[in-house]
């Protein structure tokens, strides 16, 4: 049998950091169920705007979220009013999951303050390619020449070594669901320096849902060597 595991999660500690950087005694279970919660309504509010990554840091008194997307403008909105109603979202789903008795006593779990960063246009995203084949794929494109798009607009960036489109589900409405692949250059998904990133996204058609997952190989990273004096 094959031994599967997420590329990310598998390198998360070695060449990738933690997406939540915290760590307080005594009330984990808490704290984890805040950051589900800051998780879902930020993909929720905002899933058009194409969300890439979202990042926790917890200090004494703070909350700080990092929403990296590829379309900021509408998380900010006009004025600074999309990201004031997201933040009072936030705000208030935590309130509500503190009364129920499953966050933390402390009032300094509310203070959130969100921090947004735009994605380059150099970098490519396997989270943001997964996002946009899946809005595609709802628009009744083609999957073939859709993916095909794709992984030829990753494998013309120059730090991009190999990539990998896999989509299944009723592919162009078949009665028989099933899954196809497409692949351009290496993917040493065994090797834990290899740079990989990893991104999956849902396409909900009329026929059903179509799962899409990409892998993006963009090299290997190799840990700095300490000069010996």
């Amino acid at each position: 049998m094959g031994h599967k595991i997420r590329p990310d999660s598998f390198r998360t500690g070695i060449i990738r950091p933690w997406q939540s950087r915290w760590f307080f005694r005594g009330n984990y279970k808490t704290l984890l169920e805040e950051d589900e919660l800051i998780r879902k309504i930020v993909n929720e509010k905002i899933e058009a705007a194409g969300i890439v990554a979202i990042e926790i840091e917890r200090t004494a008194g703070r909350t700080r979220v990092n929403i990296k997307a590829a379309k900021p403008g509408l998380i900010i909105g006009r004025g600074g009013k999309g990201i004031e109603e997201l933040h009072e979202a936030i705000k208030s789903a935590l309130v509500k999951l503190k009364k129920k008795g499953s966050a933390s006593k402390s009032d300094k779990s509310t203070d959130v303050s969100l921090n947004i960063e735009e994605l380059k246009r150099s970098e490519v995203s396997a989270q943001f390619i997964a996002k946009q084949i899946a809005w595609d794929l709802e628009k009744r494109m083609p999957f073939r020449r859709t993916i095909k798009k794709y992984i030829e607009q990753m494998m013309q960036n120059k730090e991009v070594e190999g990539a990998k489109i896999r989509v299944g589900g009723r592919l162009d409405g078949a009665e028989i669901a099933r899954d196809e692949s497409l692949s351009r250059g290496k993917l040493p998904l065994q090797t834990i320096r290899a740079n990989i990133d990893y991104g999956e996204a849902t396409a909900f058609t009329t026929f059903g849902t179509i799962g899409i997952k990409v892998w993006v190989y963009k090299g290997n990273i190799f840990k700095k060597e300490t000069k010996k004096q």
